[in-house]
């Protein structure tokens, strides 16, 4: 069973290692500028590096369908440069899911597959999908939601060692991307961590630098540059996050659910 998964950052990558894992053949698309701070599990890095290792599983930068041919013969997920979605098109897969994280839709369709799932807010099921994950942490995460929609994005991210807001680096204004510090740093509270255009970003906690974007790339004011996670546990920003572990359990019971599939 063929699954093409929009977004490879790390909600998807989580998504794309446990339907791996469960032996569906996963094709991803990415932008060619991918914007994921928590890089070390995102696949979306393949795009910057040609390949990268998640935990167990390797994704490799294919073009063309003979070289993500030789991607799956190889063990690895082909990630595609697809920022039109027309891979969806060109492979017919049996499973789309679209895990973009965009709070909104961007063109998925319930007519694109036989299956399509949608991650987090901005789908409603029944209409854009079959099936919608909710993405909030609490009681709700991972659930299967087959008549409407996640609950809305809330602009304040899940709490994480006692902190919300305080734990997001985000962009003083509009420029050019540069970090002082990379993923798996300790950093301090009011530390330099990273600058945009010249203008300093401080950590608001002391903590683990747990993601952080890449260097060059491009940003909005406000935009979420990084992230410091109180816990300091260093294994905590080399492996998938429980959220996106529960969040990808979700979309392999919606995709048994609408399916004949079986496993084991």
């Amino acid at each position: 069973m063929v699954v093409i998964i929009k977004g490879a950052g790390d909600i998807a990558s989580g998504i794309a290692l446990r339907l791996f894992h469960a032996h569906f053949t996963i094709l991803m698309t990415e932008i060619a500028l991918p914007t994921a701070v928590r890089r070390t599990v995102s696949f979306s890095e393949a795009v910057i590096q040609g390949q990268v290792v998640v935990e167990d599983v390797r994704a490799c930068l294919v073009q063309d369908e003979s070289t993500m041919r030789e991607a799956l013969t190889a063990g690895c997920i082909p990630v595609f440069v697809d920022p039109t979605g027309t891979v969806v098109k060109r492979f017919a897969p049996d499973v789309v899911v679209d895990g973009i994280i965009a709070k909104r839709n961007r063109g998925t369709h319930i007519d694109d597959a036989k299956v399509v799932i949608g991650v987090g807010p901005g789908f409603t099921a029944g209409i854009d999908c079959h099936a919608v994950i909710e993405t909030m942490r609490g009681h709700r995460l991972g659930r299967v939601i087959t008549q409407g929609s996640a609950i809305p994005n809330t602009g304040i991210p899940g709490d994480i060692g006692g902190y919300t807001l305080e734990r997001l680096l985000r962009a003083p204004a509009s420029g050019i991307f540069e970090h002082q510090s990379t993923i798996g740093d300790r950093v301090q509270k009011g530390e330099l961590v990273a600058r945009v255009s010249g203008l300093p970003i401080y950590a608001g906690l002391g903590g683990m630098l747990r993601g952080i974007l890449p260097p060059g790339i491009p940003v909005t004011q406000g935009m979420k540059v990084g992230d410091v996670d109180p816990r300091c546990e260093r294994s905590h920003c080399f492996t998938v996050s429980d959220k996106a572990l529960s969040v990808a359990g979700g979309v392999l019971e919606a995709i048994l659910r609408f399916t004949d599939r079986k496993l084991g």
